[in-house]
């Protein structure tokens, strides 16, 4: 590329060459440089939670007579168009960054700074009018801000896409529990023949998990309603108006209608990540359920020929290259295979959340990433789990009734 295609601009470091039509900046760029490293970014959603946050700081740094009308207003409607999912393709930087996302605060901060300056006629690049640092960062710090829009991010996707799609599934085994409340089986244990057990009862067993690992998650998320917002870079609030903390989070939850909380202490909300590590636990609990139930429904309807056949799967899509006419619980095998991600993303949340020291935690954009991901690709493949798979499941009465004639457990039972 040649130079018309670069503008200059300048850090604390010297001079870097920025592509003309970005509208992130030089500190952006030297992240997009400095860390090669997967090609992952962090998700839309938690893009949307920092812009959220940006544009509650314009307010309460208006309100607070510290940003001009003009500046703050050009900064809220930039924030406002983040929101509504412009500029996407303008946050670069790898998940594996500078710790605790210095370079994720400073790619929102450009990219709102460098938009406000359009909205007042200027050109990109032109901080004379709006600053990165000094205004779309103004009583804010990375460690503050990535904290927060983690937890905002958690309780918003939680309500809209994690808990509809749970309910769905809820209500699709509880459905089958009642249509298959009359037929007999076999109940196994130690996957050797037990005493009998109706198959509506085995689908209400995986109904109950359901709304167990609801009520847990829902529990969870109180813990994630405190914020550090206004703490800044260790706790303590330097820099920022007295009524900031109040201000931003009001405006928060107008924006989010949530009802998020200053933290009670906040340098223990800063440097301390036990309640996404309460959520994510509250996660994984949900995928060891999600997971079983899977197993179960690949046994339950094993064969058809040689294997358990108490159940029919929807058939979605054919189940070899090679053989044809098989159908696999392919629905299931998706299911445990999001599980397993699940699991692992719960370890690295676990991991990243103990190796914060002293004042603040910097493994905060991994953490980021991981919750996000477990978040949505549970509540995506519960989803497709629940319509695809339990709404269609049929019963083998004459199957089930066959094995339970058979079973040498019943002489338990008529005894």
């Amino acid at each position: 590329m040649g130079n018309e295609e670069f503008r200059i601009e300048k850090d604390t470091l010297g001079e870097v060459r920025v592509p003309r039509s970005a509208y992130y900046g030089a500190q952006t760029q030297r992240a997009v440089e400095n860390f090669p490293v997967s090609g992952l970014r962090l998700q839309p959603a938690f893009v949307r939670a920092q812009a959220i946050i940006k544009k509650s700081a314009a307010y309460a740094n208006l309100s607070a007579g510290k940003l001009n009308e003009n500046t703050a207003k050009s900064l809220m409607q930039a924030a406002d168009e983040i929101i509504a999912g412009q500029f996407y393709d303008q946050f670069v930087v790898d998940v594996y960054q500078a710790g605790a996302g210095t370079s994720q605060n400073m790619n929102v901060n450009e990219v709102l700074a460098n938009r406000a300056i359009e909205i007042l006629g200027g050109k990109r690049g032109d901080y004379s009018l709006v600053n990165p640092n000094d205004h779309a960062n103004m009583a804010q710090s990375t460690n503050d801000t990535i904290h927060t829009a983690i937890h905002i991010f958690a309780v918003i996707e939680t309500h809209k896409i994690l808990l509809p799609s749970l309910n769905i599934l809820e209500v699709s085994l509880e459905e089958k529990t009642k249509s298959f409340d009359s037929i007999v089986k076999s109940g196994r244990t130690h996957l050797q023949d037990a005493v009998p057990i109706r198959l509506g009862q085995e689908f209400g067993a995986y109904a109950r998990m359901i709304q167990l690992g609801k009520q847990r998650i829902t529990n969870a998320v109180d813990g994630l309603l405190e914020l550090c917002i206004g703490g800044t870079a260790v706790g303590s609030g330097l820099n920022t108006d007295p009524q900031y903390r109040d201000r931003v989070i009001h405006h928060i939850n107008e924006e989010t209608g949530h009802k998020f909380r200053k933290a009670e202490n906040s340098f223990e909300a800063m440097q301390s990540f036990d309640a996404v590590v309460e959520f994510s636990g509250a996660l994984r609990t949900l995928a060891t359920s999600l997971s079983k139930i899977a197993d179960d429904l690949r046994l339950l309807s094993s064969g058809p020929t040689t294997g358990l056949n108490e159940i029919r799967l929807p058939p979605v899509q054919p189940g070899s290259s090679i053989m044809p006419g098989k159908v696999n619980p392919v629905l299931a095998e998706m299911m445990n295979m999001a599980c397993c991600q699940v699991f692992g993303c719960d370890v690295t949340i676990h991991h990243a959340a103990r190796s914060g020291q002293l004042e603040l935690n910097v493994m905060m954009p991994v953490i980021a990433y991981n919750l996000l991901l477990a978040i949505e690709i549970l509540a995506r493949g519960t989803d497709a789990f629940a319509t695809k798979c339990i709404k269609g499941i049929q019963a083998n009465p004459e199957v089930c009734k066959n094995y339970i004639e058979k079973n040498p457990s019943l002489a338990t039972a008529l005894s």
